[in-house]
């Protein structure tokens, strides 16, 4: 780009910045001095491939989405949180808003990620250990009892029973006096992800996909500020993909919704801005740093060009982040707080829009209260000590950065490439499906994994703790053990609830999804009475399994 054109785009993003709102905070270094805003190429110099770059707030959005940065508004604090029953996740809830949270992520316990009841055989001594265990909209009443949801941004991490627990947090929010029009939030219901690295699946993709257009036509109808759709990277990458192929695999993942709002009609222009993403942040710095960047950049490309849309929203890629699980230790685990650290602060830098931090005590439990606190106040660190917040976009320009992002783009492009060729008739959704159903995807995943695997093995990679500087001092942490009295507790529970229940309006409910289940009726409005009469998760799942059969992974060796 020629300097003249670099100097118009500094005046659109000037007019921009000057027009927004911004934070009353005080911008200046710990020592006092003032800073701008935002750092570009000195007047009157050509740039080449500045049009790649740009100004924050600017297509591609390589440098963010809002003319301001994080002047204008910081990411949102969002600790993924739960354990137990409902109501000690709420008591978690409450002490992580108090202590300066902004918005709630809501973990599932592994039965409920399943579709599956508390008092499942198939359940047993796995109740509430990796997250809450919801069993119908009681436990969703307890899990926000005291928090306004009509009031508080809430993400909930579930993919494979994500629709029937919507229902549920709908009817939560219904009996709370919520206007549902207005509720705002994420739903993760990324299927795709689950075929190629989570394995948490019900159905076959289709039944999927199908559960999938419903809701995405139901909230663009009827709840249009919350997000139907998060897809996730962050399961991807822990299953041992490089940056590379987390960034593709994700965004071809959401070019496929794009493709599935299309097909029903919708306007990409009015769904699209209801598409969000969640990336993990890894320990390399510069390259988290650069996936993010590129990732803005492709998706607004993509979504232009390629999927005609013509407003800025449908063209923004927003994503939450969260802090790389797998590179955790169970070794020297103080160390974890360093890791952490170092991940959210590419996250930051990267222009996450929220942003989740692993607690030091994860690889080996649940966090403790304690373990808990200290994730939480290592963003706040980073959002009120660093300066961090201060400029937008602040290593924009830099060769190594911006050579990171170019070359993270070329290789996501090469992988998109691949999967239309897989598919056959131009589209990413017949790639993707047959990408899974060959394997594909999990092969290039295990083949990468394998790849870093050897690298620790032989030390190429190191690891502080595990295959260097072993020695410490350290003791063992205390950690939160869930006792089998939760799971027994849940269980009575449950039992109750059945006997009170109208059990004939549950049968009628129940009838009537599935009905719907066999025409092209959204089956929202079903699902949601069924969610209204008490319906368990275990019910309404397994009559759709009934009706829609079940997932069976081609074995391969």
């Amino acid at each position: 780009m020629d300097a003249e054109g670099v100097e118009a785009g500094r005046a659109r993003w000037q007019a921009r910045y000057d027009a927004a709102r911004k934070r009353d905070a005080d911008f200046t270094t710990l020592s006092g001095m003032t800073v701008e805003p935002v750092y570009g190429p000195p007047p009157g110099v050509d740039v080449p491939g500045f049009e790649r770059i740009g100004w924050p707030g600017e297509f591609p959005f390589t440098r963010g989405l809002y003319p301001t940065g994080y002047r204008g508004r910081t990411w949102t604090i969002r600790q993924f949180s739960g354990f137990g029953n409902a109501e000690q996740t709420n008591q978690r809830y409450k002490m992580l808003l108090a202590a300066g949270g902004g918005g709630l992520s809501v973990a599932f316990d592994m039965p409920t990620l399943m579709g599956r009841d508390s008092d499942d055989p198939a359940s047993l001594g796995e109740v509430g250990h990796c997250g809450v265990a919801i069993d119908s909209a009681a436990d969703m009443d307890i899990l926000f009892d005291g928090i306004d949801l009509g009031a508080i941004t809430t993400s909930m991490t579930i993919s494979g029973p994500a629709v029937p627990i919507f229902c549920m947090y709908l009817v939560a929010a219904e009996r709370q006096g919520a206007d549902l029009s207005k509720l705002d939030g994420t739903l993760q219901t990324d299927i795709f992800k689950e075929y190629i690295a989570q394995k948490e699946w019900l159905f076959p993709p289709e039944p999927h996909l199908r559960l999938i257009g419903d809701l995405m036509e139901y909230c663009t109808a009827e709840i249009p500020r919350y997000k139907p759709l998060s897809v996730s990277g962050y399961h991807i990458r822990e299953a041992g993909a490089t940056a590379a192929q987390e960034l593709a695999f994700t965004l071809a993942d959401g070019f496929g919704y794009v493709e599935l709002g299309r097909r029903r009609g919708l306007d990409v222009d009015v769904f699209g801005p209801g598409l969000s993403f969640f990336f993990d942040a890894h320990i390399d710095f510069f390259e988290e740093i650069a996936k993010f960047r590129a990732a803005r950049r492709i998706w607004a490309r993509w979504m232009r060009d390629v999927y005609g849309a013509k407003t800025e929203k449908a063209q923004w890629l927003r994503f939450h982040t969260q802090t790389a699980g797998v590179s955790l230790t169970a070794q020297q685990p103080m160390n974890n707080v360093v890791r952490t650290t170092v991940e959210a602060l590419a996250a930051v830098l990267g222009g996450t829009n929220s942003l989740h931090t692993n607690a030091l005590d994860e690889t080996l439990a649940l966090p403790t209260e304690e373990a808990a606190e200290v994730a939480l106040r290592t963003q706040q660190v980073l959002m009120e000590e660093t300066g961090v917040t201060n400029v937008a976009d602040p290593l924009g320009g830099s060769w190594y950065v911006e050579a990171l992002t170019d070359r993270l783009e070329a290789e996501a492009e090469k992988i998109f490439a691949r999967i239309i060729e897989m598919g056959g008739d131009g589209t990413i959704t017949s790639g993707i499906l047959r990408g899974i159903e060959d394997g594909w995807f999990t092969s290039e995943i295990a083949e990468a994994a394998f790849a870093y695997q050897q690298a620790v093995e032989k030390g190429d990679k190191k690891i502080v703790g595990v295959n260097v500087h072993t020695g410490t001092i350290a003791r063992d942490l205390e950690i939160l053990r869930i006792p089998h009295e939760v799971e027994l507790a849940q269980k009575q529970l449950l039992a109750q609830r059945r006997k009170e229940r109208d059990q004939s309006a549950v049968d009628r409910a129940l009838g009537r999804m599935v009905a719907a289940a066999r025409t092209d009726e959204n089956l929202i409005p079903s699902m949601l009475d069924a969610a209204r009469a008490e319906a368990t998760l275990g019910e309404i799942c397994n009559a759709l399994r009934a009706e829609w059969g079940v997932y069976r992974e081609p074995a391969r060796f």
